[in-house]
């Protein structure tokens, strides 16, 4: 969730991809940053056009550097405009989006979008590779909450964070006086000031997972984010059997 894990993600993401993309696109990243996933094997030569969905309390400007490197090995890019709004909707909203693609497609999350990628993917055929930056591999029926919490440590609590209420329910921000320590380490003072800003997640702490998880290949998790993060992707990771 932080500036100097994400730096390493536009490599692996691209490791993942070169890997597989004759094929079936089920290569491993490993490194720190990444996760990647077999969804299903593929046969077409195609270059896949790699779709990044950003999570909560960002936008799809934070996949900037990412985006650059990949335009630049020839890749074709899309950064989806992940609502926020819940687990449901934005993966609906999400499948919308790979439905206009042709083509074989390497669909890559971060943080909070490991649960609309993981429900999109079981939807679209399309998707030949999941990647995890940093992301929730979530099992079926578990929330966002489940596991934001299922460790103890979490910073996302109490005064750290910010509610609003609208009529579609409650918007949750990060509190900006807290917004470096919580989720963005690394960045500097003015960067933080403007991320902090404008970043929020709806309130969607029992809203489950749908879709069904299959076997992953892992790395380990982003060294810098905090312990209590780390423990997440670490356990899930090992639960696979992956590393």
């Amino acid at each position: 969730m932080k500036k100097l894990t994400r730096a390493l993600a536009a490599p692996l993401i691209a490791a993942a991809v070169l890997a597989g993309s004759g094929a079936a696109l089920a290569s491993t990243a490993h490194g720190g940053a990444v996760e990647a996933r077999t969804s299903q094997a593929g046969t077409s030569a195609a270059k896949p056009t790699v779709v990044l969905v950003h999570g909560a309390f960002a936008d799809s400007s934070s996949w900037s550097s990412e985006i650059q490197f990949l335009q630049a090995k020839g890749y074709p890019v899309i950064a989806v405009a992940n609502p926020l709004r819940d687990v449901a909707s934005d993966s609906a909203y999400l499948l919308s989006v790979l439905k206009t693609i042709s083509g074989p497609i390497v669909l890559v999350g971060h943080s909070y979008a490991g649960f609309p990628i993981s429900a999109a993917a079981a939807a679209d055929s399309q998707v030949k590779a999941l990647v995890y930056v940093a992301a929730y591999i979530p099992d079926q029926g578990e929330s966002p909450a489940d596991l934001t919490y299922k460790f103890p440590g979490s910073l996302l609590q109490g005064s750290n964070l910010v509610t609003r209420t609208d009529p579609g329910g409650t918007d949750i921000y990060i509190n900006p006086a807290d917004f470096g320590q919580v989720y963005a380490g690394g960045l500097s003072q003015s960067q933080i000031a403007i991320a902090a800003s404008g970043t929020l997640m709806k309130k969607i702490a029992r809203q489950p997972n749908v879709a069904i998880r299959t076997p992953p290949t892992t790395g380990p998790p982003e060294r810098p984010i905090d312990a209590p993060a780390a423990q997440i992707p670490t356990a899930r990771a090992r639960s696979s059997g992956s590393w």
